[in-house]
């Protein structure tokens, strides 16, 4: 059966140089990565599929290609409110892990919206980030009837209204949020709009990267054109 230094040996055969300075180009600190491919993660978590305990060995390691495989196995339906709140702390310099996969798990838990809440107010950069994230992925897979429409209209008014002072990784979830919105949650996808143009373009620093800050507006109106606007997911895992 696996263990995690079995698990942290065949990432550590499987890693390169060449991804590993791609992930440093996008914020990760080279001392915890290994440079595994997401592919490779992929392949290796579909072998240790519901192995709850490996995944939170994984995740202790603070190995951010084994953190990030964690989030890949871990069912976040069994995780505790104390530790995604430990995940998301756990996420300090990694955005990759913020901003994916510790939302992952958490938008499984029956504490996804509370905590989503209590994130996005931390003054802590990866937490509030986390917290946009988590929310925008419960706006991508429940059911509106099960969504809170006016509080999601009060978050674009809060977006609208603090984008521009927040902080870096903040500001480009702020901006994810309100093409979630726009996207998955029908019955405000005008609201959401509305609010996208109100923003305009905004800046992110993003690094050594050619990546770019999506366009609200221009996303949204693309995704109903193609007449999906709704349209719901199964997981936000990827």
């Amino acid at each position: 059966m696996a263990t995690v230094n079995s698990i942290l040996a065949e990432l550590k055969s499987k890693g390169s140089e060449s991804t590993r300075k791609i992930y440093s180009r996008h914020g990760m600190p080279l001392d915890r990565v290994l440079g595994v491919s997401t592919a490779n993660l992929k392949s290796i978590a579909k072998t240790i599929r519901k192995q709850q305990a490996l995944a939170y060995e994984l995740y202790a390691t603070g190995i951010m290609d084994a953190m990030y495989l964690a989030g890949m196995v871990a069912d976040g339906a069994q995780m505790s409110r104390e530790q995604l709140n430990e995940w998301a702390e756990g996420a300090a310099d990694m955005q990759m892990i913020s901003e994916y996969t510790v939302p992952w798990v958490t938008v499984e838990s029956e504490h996804a919206r509370e905590l989503a809440l209590e994130w996005m107010a931390s003054k802590q950069e990866r937490i509030a980030a986390a917290g946009w994230c988590t929310y925008s992925g419960l706006l991508s897979i429940r059911p509106d009837s099960e969504l809170d429409l006016k509080e999601i209209e009060g978050l674009l008014a809060t977006i609208v209204k603090k984008i521009g002072s927040a902080q870096n990784r903040v500001r480009y979830t702020m901006n994810g949020f309100v093409i979630a919105v726009g996207c998955f949650v029908k019955p405000l996808s005008k609201q959401a709009k509305a609010a996208a143009r109100q923003i305009g373009s905004i800046t992110v620093d993003m690094g050594e990267t050619a990546c770019k800050v999506p366009d609200a507006i221009a996303y949204i109106e693309k995704v109903e054109a193609m007449g999906r606007l709704g349209q719901k997911k199964k997981t936000i895992r990827c």
